[in-house]
């Protein structure tokens, strides 16, 4: 449900959507270790 949403502000560089506030969203299970890695391009660390 969220994924797009997320995706659609880091794709368009909206200033709070970066890859460190992405790992927030992993943790906060709005979006899927794998989810931040598509968007990313970066594999999902903890």
């Amino acid at each position: 449900m969220w994924y797009p949403i997320i995706k659609r502000y880091y794709d368009n560089q909206h200033p709070l959507y970066d890859n460190q506030s992405l790992k927030t969203f992993v943790v906060a299970k709005m979006i899927t270790a794998d989810e931040y890695q598509q968007i990313t391009g970066i594999e999902y660390v903890a």
